[in-house]
């Protein structure tokens, strides 16, 4: 039997460089921005919030005056998140060149936003998605609900966080603190649309 070689092997391609430690991204501490439009955004996610329970809620209790009005707030609150999510994107790709941008600190402020605007945006947001499930299931539990109508209106319910979703990443995008680049960091590439 041959014998084996005392040379050592190499690590696969996918594997090289895993154990070496790359320049550590230096920890910035978030703090409240003075702008304005900071705490204007807060408010609106909580007037988005209050605007999904206080359709939501009464439709559930009383479907034939207020589910029309549920699901037009639903909708309005779905659509809104749409624009605030992609407004929010192409934010952080322009701020991207400059700052380490993940999506966990764009979308959900980690370690992007100062804890109080934490605690507001994720509540609100959380409320939502709350709302929206526990609505969307009531109407189902409800025998005389689900007798009446083939279509559930409140399961439009289920859309609306979108909206605090959006918002938070339209927060992280503008206000949010991000760590810088690193020189070495390979950056975005250029469309030709910036490019001009």
């Amino acid at each position: 039997m041959a014998a084996k070689s005392s040379r050592r092997r190499e690590p696969p391609a996918h594997k090289a460089g895993r154990d070496e430690k790359g320049p550590k991204v230096p920890r910035i501490e978030p703090t409240v921005p003075d702008a304005p439009g900071a705490h204007r955004i807060v408010v609106a996610s909580w007037v988005g919030t209050a605007l999904l329970v206080l359709t939501a809620v009464p439709a559930t209790i009383a479907p034939d005056p207020f589910a029309v009005a549920a699901v037009i707030a639903s909708l309005v609150l779905f659509f809104a998140g749409v624009i605030a999510f992609a407004w929010a994107y192409f934010l952080a790709i322009g701020r991207s060149r400059t700052d380490l941008i993940g999506m966990g600190g764009l979308f959900f402020l980690a370690d992007s936003a100062p804890r109080a605007v934490q605690r507001q945006l994720r509540t609100s947001f959380a409320i939502e998605v709350v709302v929206g499930i526990a609505t969307a299931s009531a109407w189902l539990i409800v025998p005389d609900h689900f007798s009446e109508a083939t279509v559930n209106p409140l399961a439009f319910g289920l859309l609306a966080p979108m909206y605090g979703l959006g918002v938070m990443g339209l927060w992280a995008a503008r206000y949010g603190t991000f760590p810088p680049r690193p020189p070495d960091q390979p950056r975005p590439a250029r469309t030709s649309k910036q490019a001009d």
